[in-house]
């Protein structure tokens, strides 16, 4: 398998849809993920196991995992905002499982209807239940503090609570942290001081950042959280994305554009272009009235690019 600088996971099927104003029918998100992976993305996020009467487009999450499952080399994702989402995600043999810890207060319980602390001992019952399974059968848990940066309903965020949740979660026994620009509030050099203070506070489990382009600073934002040290990038092909709960969230960093950032930088990502286009064109031809966005897949590539070896 090739080498590579930098982990990015595509959430576009989870993040992505859950927002979209039209439904992916299922065999049309098989067919996409598949592409996905046929890109040279080792990583998607590809549902979350949250009542379908709240976000419909979760409903078929369970099948899709198993799906995703059946794909060679892929680590499939899942979100769980619960015990009970937990516990669906891990019987449905999902490789990762992510949970959305708020550090605002108000977009905690708008979000998952419990305060972060709530949130936080909902994770460690958890990992408690994941410790339980044999060694082989346990999920990796990631705890996302979400809206890390700033909330559309609570205005600013503490950077201390960022770094306290960040602290609880591992506590709680969590593999690793993300830290989540939920509503795209974030600049570059907020995004480098609490990326720096956080990664003080546990190490390297903090590892990623799911970055939303609300504001343009997406890939701004990346390439801050990159400079100190951050490997893991969660975006979404086109854009798509937001959060339901969170008002004015709109979509996520491109994962086209991101990329061609990385790559044009000689960092590898193991992600084709003409793999990623066609994707795109996959996902476009299941959601045709659904506004997709990117520079990449526009312009396509300058004159003479060349990868680095």
């Amino acid at each position: 398998m090739t080498t590579i600088d930098v982990q990015i996971c595509e959430v576009g099927p989870r993040d992505g849809l859950q927002n979209a104003k039209n439904l992916m029918d299922t065999e049309a998100k098989k067919r996409w993920i598949s592409a996905l992976a046929a890109s040279g993305l080792r990583e998607i996020e590809v549902g979350s196991f949250v009542p379908p009467k709240l976000i419909p487009a979760m409903a078929d999450t369970g099948d899709i995992v198993t799906h995703a499952l059946g794909i060679s080399g892929l680590k499939v994702v899942a979100l769980a905002p619960n015990i009970k989402g937990y516990e669906r995600a891990q019987a449905s043999g999902a490789h990762k499982i992510t949970f959305p810890v708020s550090a605002s207060f108000k977009h905690s319980v708008s979000n998952v209807r419990m305060t972060p602390d709530e949130m936080v001992a909902q994770v460690k019952a958890c990992c408690a239940l994941r410790d339980a399974r044999p060694l082989a059968q346990r999920p990796e848990i990631e705890g996302t503090v979400a809206t890390a940066f700033g909330c559309t309903l609570q205005g600013e965020v503490p950077e201390d609570e960022v770094v306290r949740l960040a602290i609880a979660l591992v506590e709680a026994g969590v593999n690793s942290v993300a830290l989540a620009d939920t509503v795209g509030y974030a600049n570059p050099a907020q995004m480098k001081r609490i990326f720096r203070r956080t990664r003080e506070a546990i190490g390297m489990k903090l590892d990623g950042v799911h970055l939303h382009n609300t504001r343009g600073l997406g890939l701004a934002n990346a390439l801050a959280a990159f400079e100190e040290g951050a490997r893991a990038f969660d975006s979404s092909m086109g854009g798509l994305g937001g959060c339901p709960f969170a008002p004015g969230a709109s979509g996520n960093v491109v994962t086209e554009d991101l990329v061609f950032m990385f790559e044009s930088m000689g960092v590898k990502t193991g992600i084709s272009f003409e793999g990623l286009l066609a994707a795109r064109e996959s996902l476009v031809q299941a959601l045709p009235q659904e506004p997709v966005y990117g520079h990449f897949s526009a312009a396509g590539l300058p004159k003479g690019f060349q990868r680095a070896a």
